[in-house]
């Protein structure tokens, strides 16, 4: 009955079978692993944070450039501050505010982006206390840069921490990192730090997620399939060899009336 397994046309689907279920498996496993691999990444990155609060204070030099071994890590600099800048639409404790950030001018020429601290509701210079003055040493969690954000906002305001974007603010060169003050001055509250991109249980984590179990419903898909065009066949030869499959009906010769009918 099952001799029909040999014709090239089932040879044909026996062979995309055994290729397409080794292939969905190992896609979902690969897809899976990525997922361990983030989870791992997220567990490391907490455990770091943790530890970086209390590790020894660095100095920049030391700690760049940022990764993540190096994010969230305590780093200090001394220089003076110069030119400040508001950073509007920033969430911290569930309130809606805007972080203060002041570019510190380093004796080697470059400038570190500094937040000072966040103040609630819409950007508003008037309401944020003046950088000290002089010579300053500061100390903070060492952060990458973040992706560069839309343009448009008012003068004297940034969307994003960007090394990229805030080069074209100033005249100097600005480092490709920021710090976030452990203690916030002129009353503001302090920022958080948080961890470096990437190691996060975030969208792409929980698509890989997803995908896994995706690829390994195609190979179940593949193979469910398979046995229902195997069992079909099966049933088919069956029947023929019972006699049950009807013949197609003799065709009429050509020119000749059917019994019954008469010809116009």
């Amino acid at each position: 009955m099952y001799r029909f397994l040999l014709t090239p046309r089932w040879w044909g689907i026996n062979v995309f079978v055994l290729l397409a279920v080794p292939f969905c498996v190992f896609m979902g496993s690969w897809q899976l692993g990525r997922f361990e691999d983030r989870v791992q990444d997220h567990r490391t990155a907490g455990e770091q944070a943790a530890s970086a609060k209390t590790a020894p204070t660095r100095p920049l030099a030391e700690l760049l450039p940022v990764d993540q071994a190096t994010s969230g890590a305590q780093a200090t600099a001394t220089g003076r501050y110069g030119k400040q800048l508001l950073v509007p639409d920033r969430e911290l404790d569930g309130e809606r505010g805007y972080y203060v950030l002041t570019l510190l001018r380093t004796d080697g020429g470059k400038a570190l982006p500094v937040v000072r601290g966040w103040l609630p509701g819409d950007a508003d210079p008037a309401k944020v206390p003046a950088a000290p003055a002089g010579e300053v040493t500061v100390t903070g969690a060492l952060q990458a840069s973040e992706s560069p954000g839309q343009g448009g906002l008012p003068a004297g305001q940034t969307s994003a921490i960007s090394s990229a974007s805030l080069v074209n603010l100033v005249s100097y060169d600005v480092y490709d990192a920021w710090v976030t003050l452990d203690r916030a001055d002129g009353g503001m509250k302090a920022v958080p730090a948080t961890a470096a991109q990437g190691t996060g249980l975030d969208l792409k984590a929980f698509q890989n997620l997803g995908y896994t179990g995706e690829w390994f419903v195609f190979a179940g898909f593949v193979v469910f399939m398979w046995f229902r065009l195997l069992r079909r066949e099966a049933e088919f030869v069956r029947d023929a060899e019972l006699g049950l499959v009807p013949d197609e009906a003799p065709a009429e010769p050509a020119g000749q009336t059917p019994a019954g009918t008469s010809a116009p």
